[in-house]
């Protein structure tokens, strides 16, 4: 997807995964990055509110979640935003971990291991890293808190 491209959807993990492995250099890495985030749904203004802001990030960040009833469980949507490019990307890399997935996938889901096979914990500021375990944190509480 190229800097002129229009927004679309963010792409499933596997094959987000499968890009990140065909990039070898982390310069490109962080422009997919940020490529992911230019793909998100956009967040409704109403939405960038105190109720889904994620606290523990130095940047803004916001998540908003839908339940969805299914016939195997409560399904949870994401959509999320932040004013910080590559953050904005790390928010469509957890959507694509979390988003669609039962409350009891979720709580399931080890969102580290994917951090690690994509070799992020050694190439994000100790910053964007904690911000993204807010934001994994949030997703799991919520969803745990929806399964009970």
């Amino acid at each position: 997807m190229s800097a002129m491209t229009a927004p679309e959807t963010v792409p499933a993990l596997a094959q987000i995964l499968e890009d990140f492995a065909f990039l070898d250099d982390w310069e490109d890495r962080y422009r997919y990055l940020i490529e992911l985030g230019r793909a998100l749904e956009p967040l409704p203004e109403e939405a960038h509110n105190e109720a889904n802001r994620v606290h523990g990030c130095a940047s803004q960040v916001w998540l908003q979640t839908r339940l969805r009833p299914e016939a195997d469980g409560t399904h949870i949507d994401l959509v999320g935003d932040s004013d910080a490019l590559i953050v904005r990307g790390l928010v469509a890399l957890a959507i694509a971990i979390f988003s669609g997935r039962t409350t009891a996938e979720i709580v399931a889901t080890d969102a580290e291991a994917v951090f690690a096979q994509l070799g992020l914990r050694e190439h994000l500021t100790a910053q964007r890293s904690n911000g993204l375990r807010s934001m994994v944190k949030r997703i799991k509480d919520e969803a745990a808190a929806v399964a009970t």
